[in-house]
């Protein structure tokens, strides 16, 4: 295993970039590329960094020139030929050939567009414009390199030894939460950590924690490069971002209150089985089932992003029920601010009647809170969102309203088309 605190130590940049490679990604990072290329290939979106931890003022932290230095190795970033066989050779969710040859041969290509970086408030101002598919590629790496950064300008103010009782500490820390998640009957786990987290090194030693600690229990991660790298299963569905566009793209209200369901017809199109996974909340999960086609109901789960995650699964089970579903038969997958004891509860809750998975996030990758002097490695809400398209400002209202962004009377205009009520506010963990 590897020695991680004597790496830290001595790491120089150019041996231990933060973005390895461009499939240093999310995998619904590559399945959402694909289905835009194909429907929306030209449409110019405005991506933005966005830091909901204000307190953590990372332009005061990060170094400016080494924070462009890291942004212009991204942008000189391609597919090497053993990546580029592995996405398209490889089996994903039972399925050969998930990626099309015409969408290979763009990505084959790609290189990732400029980036605009500003320093104000004791904060980085950084955006990304362009064509839809090649932009929106920007954002894992970009929070990476942020969260990375600022994790190595903390562990610069260490000394050798106490670099190694730090990740001593953390990784005690982290096999206590894998031996008390052995116990959880019919565990489902994956790795959801990578936007957040502490730096790649870290992540990879979770996996390879999690493949140890839990077996079977463990069924993969989001990484794509540490899926290819340990040979396991890469995990991903869809995400916000694609009704946020299509929203922000409908010409009326009508459109507007059909956007969501204009993005699922069109995954449908392209996807089946266990990549069928709906996400409600973008808008509001309730009022989404309540105003959902038929047809949405055969798919084969949900995902649980935001709000108290109990709530949006019992929606979830009244939906099915009403709509003559069994919800045994359906996948619910929670991904919100998940640690162990959140687990622990809701596989209770849940065992039986529905079957139930975990997207383990920011709380494996990048818990180190108590662990450093003045807890300033303690993980913090980071997100590169699409803020606009074609020129529109896009919306996200989630179940959440501590998550919810966009101006504000365009906040109101959606909250009146999609009849979002009042919300509870809940604390924003990571």
């Amino acid at each position: 295993m590897l020695d991680i605190a004597t790496r830290m130590w001595n790491h120089k940049w150019k041996i231990d970039p933060i973005v390895r490679s461009l499939i240093d990604t999310d995998f619904y990072k590559l399945l959402m590329c694909q289905s835009i290329h194909r429907h929306r290939p030209d449409t110019i979106v405005t991506f933005s960094l966005i830091n909901r931890s204000r307190d953590v003022r990372l332009a005061d932290l990060v170094d400016e020139d080494e924070l462009r230095e890291q942004l212009d190795h991204i942008r000189g970033l391609s597919l090497s030929r053993g990546e580029s066989t592995w996405l398209r050779g490889n089996m994903f969710y039972g399925k050969r050939q998930m990626f099309r040859p015409d969408f290979m041969e763009w990505l084959e290509a790609l290189r990732l567009p400029p980036y605009h970086l500003e320093k104000r408030d004791g904060q980085y101002e950084l955006t990304f414009e362009g064509r839809w598919p090649e932009v929106m590629l920007w954002e894992i790496p970009a929070l990476s390199v942020l969260m990375e950064l600022r994790s190595r300008a903390v562990l610069n103010r260490m000394g050798q030894f106490e670099m190694k009782v730090l990740y001593a500490r953390a990784l005690t820390k982290l096999w206590q939460k894998i031996e008390r998640l052995r116990g959880v009957e019919g565990l489902r786990i994956a790795d959801f950590g990578t936007r957040r987290r502490h730096s790649y090194l870290w992540q990879d030693q979770s996996v390879q924690a999690m493949i140890e600690g839990l077996g079977p229990k463990f069924i993969g991660t989001s990484n794509c490069l540490i899926a290819m790298r340990r040979d396991i299963e890469a995990i991903g569905t869809n995400a916000h971002e694609l009704p946020m566009v299509y929203s922000a793209l409908a010409r009326d209200d009508a459109e507007l209150a059909q956007a969501p369901y204009q993005v699922l017809a069109d995954w449908q199109d392209e996807h089946d089985g266990n990549l069928r996974i709906i996400l409600p909340d973008t808008f509001g999960t309730r009022n989404f089932l309540d105003r959902a086609p038929e047809w949405l109901a055969s798919w084969t789960g949900i995902r649980i992003d935001s709000g108290a995650p109990e709530d949006g699964a019992e929606a979830a089970i009244a939906w099915w029920q009403r709509m003559g579903e069994d919800p045994r038969d359906k996948l619910i997958i929670f991904s919100d601010g998940l640690d162990v004891e959140r687990i622990e509860s809701l596989a209770d809750r849940f065992r039986g009647r529905a079957r139930v998975s975990f997207g383990w996030g920011t709380l494996l990758t990048n818990d180190f809170r108590g662990l450093a002097p003045g807890d300033g490695l303690a993980p913090f809400s980071l997100v590169c969102k699409a803020v606009a398209a074609d020129g529109r400002p896009t919306v996200k209202l989630s179940d959440n309203p501590n998550k919810a962004m966009g101006p504000a009377d365009e906040i109101a205009r959606y909250k009146r088309v999609f009849g979002v009520g009042d919300q509870v506010a809940e604390a924003v963990v990571v």
